[in-house]
């Protein structure tokens, strides 16, 4: 793709200032600030870091023989974990098993559309999102109300469970009723039903490894976060973009699939719909010019990486498809993070995204009201968009 019309950000998160050109600083909390590319790939990628944020303090209490969900997993186990489960998300497995899938999705979701006019693009999101990662996962024996009930847990704003406030409790008894209605409603019937015939899917593979029920619900809730509040996200501020701005739209309706997934990259660089990557240090480690002790605390930050004119070029901050190819993992930065914890599914959600999009920019008179409303969550430096409403004229097609 050639030179587009440049796009500013949609979604912009706190930044505090900082020394001019230092990658790496130590906040005022003593954490280690990680906002440079280099370094923040280094550290993602060192093999003397280990998981943190994400809850993984509570996670950690749980008894030894409890196994973990493979994201707040890290060594040989980690390792061994994903070359298993690699083969869910080889391009190869994407285009035979996901595809169909997600195009009859979104078909259903623009024929919705055009029956009722207006709808929330969360809602559209969200749904293709769902059926997705449910087949990959294994959960296609859920009663009715699988949305409803990820919706209430995974609220747009979160408390903190405990037991030192009327509040924290509160949210304790509410997020473990949650885990309750998911386990019983979508989680025990893939078991048993997987129990009776084995599939080629995540539920069928954890029952194999001697799995229980308990740490089967983690893992699916685990893949849950990461494979569909995410790529909601990224459906809808990508939508923002091609609505606002005609000439970039007008490229990404012309455009042939690899140009539209290059693209959906970049904006993803500009706009991680994960803003901050939290990492521990296991032994003393070197990032940059700063020594790292063991056990003190690293936050990436991603958006602020992916905008490091050093690797990306001038002007970071404005949307320009095509800028680097090459760029890391991929021209969408460190948006799905690097290392061992790289996101596998990123290819499956870049596809998602554009089989979705590319339908709903083929209807005919589509338009988006009002401004949407962006809320953040400051645990992951993610954002949540919502209100983001399309219209089109019922007799479209």
């Amino acid at each position: 793709m050639g030179d587009a019309r440049e796009s500013v950000r949609k979604v912009e998160r706190e930044r505090e200032p900082g020394r001019p050109g230092c990658p790496v600083r130590r906040g005022a909390d003593g954490t280690w600030e990680v906002r440079g590319y280099a370094a923040a790939r280094e550290v993602l990628r060192a093999t003397d870091t280990v998981q943190a944020g994400l809850g993984i303090e509570t996670v950690e209490k749980l008894p030894a023989r409890v196994r973990r969900p493979v994201l707040y997993q890290d060594g040989p186990g980690h390792r061994e974990q994903r070359r298993q489960t690699a083969r869910f998300f080889t391009p190869r497995r994407v285009d035979e098993h996901y595809r169909e899938l997600m195009t009859r999705v979104a078909e259903e979701q623009t024929a919705a559309l055009r029956a009722a006019g207006t709808a929330q693009l969360s809602d559209l999101s969200f749904t293709m999102a769902i059926e997705v990662v449910r087949d990959i996962i294994g959960l296609t024996h859920s009663r009715p109300g699988l949305k409803s009930r990820l919706e209430r847990f995974f609220p747009e704003e979160f408390g903190q469970p405990g037991l030192t406030s009327l509040r924290g409790l509160y949210w304790l008894v509410r997020q473990n009723t949650n885990w309750l209605r998911i386990h019983l409603a979508d989680v025990r019937p893939a078991i048993r039903a997987h129990r009776k015939r084995e599939r080629d899917d995540l539920i069928s593979h954890l029952l194999a490894e001697g799995c229980s029920g308990a740490e089967i619900l983690g893992e699916c809730l685990t893949y849950a976060a990461a494979g569909m509040v995410t790529t909601r996200e990224f459906i809808c501020v990508a939508a923002w973009h091609l609505f606002d701005d005609p000439e970039l739209l007008g490229r990404y309706r012309a455009a042939e699939e690899p140009e539209r997934l290059d693209l959906l990259r970049e904006i993803l660089r500009l706009e991680p719909a994960v803003g901050r990557l939290a990492r521990r240090a296991t032994a003393p480690m070197r990032v940059g010019e700063a020594s790292i002790g063991a056990g003190e605390l690293l936050t990436v930050f991603v958006d602020e990486a992916n905008a490091d004119p050093d690797v990306v070029g001038r002007e970071p901050d404005l949307l320009r498809p095509g800028r680097l190819r090459d760029l890391g993992p991929g021209p969408a930065g460190l948006a799905f993070g690097d290392g061992a914890h790289r996101c596998p599914g990123a290819a499956v959600a870049v596809l998602e995204a554009d089989v979705l999009l590319s339908r709903l920019f083929a209807l005919d008179g589509l338009r988006m009201t009002g401004r949407p409303r962006v809320s953040f969550k400051d645990e992951i430096g993610g954002y949540e968009i919502r209100e983001l409403t399309v219209t089109v004229p019922r007799s479209a097609k």
